[in-house]
């Protein structure tokens, strides 16, 4: 099982093997917004550096090199999340990082219109996946006994794109063996950093 340790020299590494999306992302800025253009419309988070600089810093680095480009967001549940930043409409997966260390006990909740890392059961496994919250998702929190889900920004424009996003259609993807995935492509055109 990876450390938190290990968890922290592999976001270090991964800065200094992406030089050109590190120097884009260094900034005094603790608030940094990104833009997210869908097939749907136009969101706008506003991201938390000053509560999770780890994963903001991820997830910029995915934003500046354009991983996000051009991708699908392959799992919406009604009144729950929307998830995307793992595949592109032909179900290949997006390029990886190193996995994150935890933040989750930032403070930040797993509100509405929130944007959260997406993992596995293992607390440090989040990477490229991100979701938003269609909910108050508080079951999502950290607890006294319990990891939770690391909360980095919230939408500041176009929260009902999102809830529009969540009404769509979805069934069981075979090639995903998944459910919950929409049946026709939710995309995620383009993902940019906006100037400060």
């Amino acid at each position: 099982m990876k450390t938190v340790v290990q968890a922290i020299i592999g976001c270090l590494l991964t800065a200094l093997l992406w030089p050109a999306a590190a120097d884009e992302i260094q900034s005094d800025n603790l608030f940094p917004v990104v833009e997210l253009t869908t097939n749907h419309g136009t969101i706008v988070v506003e991201l938390d550096r000053s509560r999770a600089p780890l994963t903001v810093d991820n997830f910029l680095h995915y934003v500046v090199s354009g991983a996000y480009d051009n991708t699908i967001f392959h799992r919406v549940v009604s009144d729950f999340v929307v998830q995307g930043g793992g595949y592109n409409p032909e179900l290949i997966e997006v390029k990886e990082r190193e996995q994150l260390v935890n933040e989750s006990g930032n403070g930040l909740r797993n509100t509405l219109g929130t944007i959260a890392m997406a993992r596995t059961n293992e607390p440090h496994s989040a990477t490229s996946q991100f979701y938003f919250n269609l909910a108050d998702n508080l079951n999502l929190d950290p607890s006294t006994r319990r990891w939770g889900y690391a909360v980095f920004g919230e939408i500041t424009a176009g929260l009902e794109i999102l809830e529009k996003m969540g009404l769509v259609a979805t069934g069981y993807n075979a090639e995903l063996a998944a459910p919950n995935v929409p049946l026709e492509p939710l995309l995620l055109v383009s993902a940019k950093l906006k100037p400060e």
